[in-house]
């Protein structure tokens, strides 16, 4: 239980390459991946952890090891959360930025593409937050976290009064 097979340095090495290379993959498949987990997402998402768990733990079972990984894990969580706190340029490579999808009722459609969202997944996003047409839209911005923020446009009050 407490007896290592592999050097508690290795738990450290092989949980910053995991980490970092899942942090890569989870980054290039873009933000809506993150916040709109779809069942399929759930299941890959599952399926990754059982995947990397041997390469984090070359097959040791202790609890020293598991212990090792998840203290690694959580240090490199810290890390990644204080040096994007401290650095906006670490932030930018590591979260993103926010990404304009609808200005003053125009879909930029690249935009959709290049973060693969369907009109129809968009169509939802709006009618959620009550928009029933793009025009009402002033912007909508897909936020880091894969969520989209709708800001409806300003309508001038109507002083015009009944005859």
């Amino acid at each position: 239980m407490f007896q290592l097979s592999v050097p508690w340095w290795e738990f450290v090495i092989r949980a910053l390459v995991v980490f970092g290379f899942l942090l890569f993959a989870l980054r290039i498949t873009g933000k809506r991946q993150i916040g709109q987990l779809a069942p399929f997402d759930l299941v890959l998402l599952l399926i990754l952890s059982n995947a990397v768990q041997n390469s984090m733990n070359a097959g040791d079972n202790s609890l020293i090891g598991g212990l090792i990984s998840a203290a690694t894990l959580l240090a490199l969580d810290y890390a990644f959360g204080y040096f994007t706190f401290r650095s906006k340029r670490a932030s930018t490579i590591l979260i993103g930025r926010p990404e304009v999808l609808i200005h003053n009722g125009k879909i930029f459609m690249d935009v959709l593409k290049k973060e693969q969202i369907t009109m129809d997944e968009l169509q939802d996003s709006l009618r959620r937050q009550g928009c029933i047409s793009v025009h009402e839209v002033e912007y909508a911005i897909l936020e880091n976290n894969g969520s989209i923020s709708v800001i409806k446009t300003k309508k001038s009050p109507d002083f015009s009064e009944p005859s």
